[in-house]
């Protein structure tokens, strides 16, 4: 990947992390992660390909991971009607 890639790939994540629910479990780590982002963006020389490729890898797993957190809305449907149901 070139490094414009690269580095048009961070800011997608970084807009994506930020986006996180604060109730999610992952939001904290997000942020960290989010913060070390911004600082390669900032500087790039500050960062080799490769930790730039670490930085995309750890903002996708923890993108999916919270993924795995938004409740499936069939079940949530259901919850609901059981619910009106009393």
């Amino acid at each position: 990947m070139s490094e414009p890639g690269r580095d048009q790939l961070l800011q997608m994540l970084v807009k994506r992390l930020e986006r996180l629910s604060a109730d999610s479990r992952w939001a904290r780590r997000a942020s960290g992660l989010r913060g070390s982002m911004l600082k390669v963006l900032d500087d790039p020389a500050q960062a080799d390909a490769a930790h730039k490729d670490a930085l995309i890898r750890r903002g996708i797993e923890i993108l999916t991971a919270a993924a795995h957190e938004i409740p499936d809305m069939k079940e949530l449907l259901q919850t609901f009607e059981r619910l009106q149901k009393g």
